[in-house]
């Protein structure tokens, strides 16, 4: 199995989700072996997509290098990270990452858009070699050994819409694309007050996240049952693709977020869990044809 990029720069505009100002994100291909970047163009700051430029996991994942951040990165990561893209170059002109609809299903269109390139180098996978697992309270994410490559999550909010909520994601293009990627974060009206009173959330709307009041959403619909778990998944595979590579390995959540999938990725370099392999022959998961047939 061989390295990819995109096969062309694509350029889209949108509105980030606290500042509520248009942001312009251009991807770029880059060559076998650069990794994921992201490039802060109006302070002309590169910023690698690796554990240790986070630098805030409170309300988004957010990168930092010296004065220069890019908040909001997971929903694009977790689209590229599902297409297997190992090297790329992420332009912003501004320190957040385009809301779009809440979901990453504009960034998978966009991929699409630029196409998929394979490069002339191996692409590397990282083999999950123990359980690593990291607790807050009743609060867990871990990863375990595993030929498969899966995605078990479950959440439990006190609110009539969303309860107890639990999705497994046997791993691939095809099903992250139909599955996952058009599944919107979600957020409760009471805080969204707040975070508007402190400058944040500017950019929020019914039209780029679920609102919730104290009984219901404040949105037509829900695009499935369990959209609220099913996001919760898209945000821990964008989390988890900073660690660099595609891991092979079974990940599961009750309730973890940005910060524990941050400690998580820390704990799995830091107890050298991570075996880095080459296989010899596809990965059928990553086969981008069928993923192309669920549109």
């Amino acid at each position: 199995m061989r390295q990819r990029t995109i096969a062309k720069p694509v350029e889209v505009v949108g509105i980030g989700l606290h500042k509520g100002v248009p942001v312009t994100l251009r991807l770029e291909p880059m060559e076998a072996d650069s990794g994921i970047h992201f490039y802060r163009s109006d302070l002309g700051v590169t910023i690698p997509a690796t554990p240790e430029y986070v630098v805030d996991t409170r309300m988004a994942t957010v990168l930092g290098k010296g004065e220069a951040v890019i908040s909001t990165i997971e929903h694009l990561l977790s689209a590229i990270t599902a297409f297997g893209i190992d090297n790329l170059r992420i332009v912003v002109d501004n320190d957040e990452i385009p809301i779009m609809d809440g979901s990453s299903y504009p960034f998978v269109m966009l991929l699409l858009e630029a196409g998929i390139r394979e490069l002339p180098a191996p692409k590397k996978f990282y083999k999950i070699t123990k359980e690593v697992e990291v607790r807050e309270g009743n609060k867990f994410v871990k990863v375990r050994p595993s030929p498969q490559i899966g995605y078990q999550f479950t959440i439990k909010f006190d609110h009539p819409m969303i309860g107890k909520q639990e999705y497994y994601l046997p791993f691939s293009t095809a099903n992250y694309v139909k599955e996952i990627a058009r599944a919107r974060t979600f957020g409760f009206l009471k805080e969204v007050e707040y975070l508007r009173s402190i400058g944040l959330a500017l950019g929020g709307s019914l039209e780029n996240a679920i609102v919730l009041d104290e009984t219901d959403i404040l949105n037509d619909s829900l695009r499935f049952p369990d959209e609220f778990v099913r996001h919760k998944i898209l945000d821990a595979i964008g989390d988890m693709g900073l660690l660099g590579h595609n891991f092979i390995g079974e990940y599961s959540a009750f309730a973890g977020g940005h910060k524990l999938n941050h400690l998580l990725t820390k704990k799995l370099v830091a107890e050298n869990a991570l075996q880095e392999i080459t296989l010899g022959e596809e990965l059928t998961q990553f086969s981008i044809t069928p993923a192309i047939s669920c549109f």
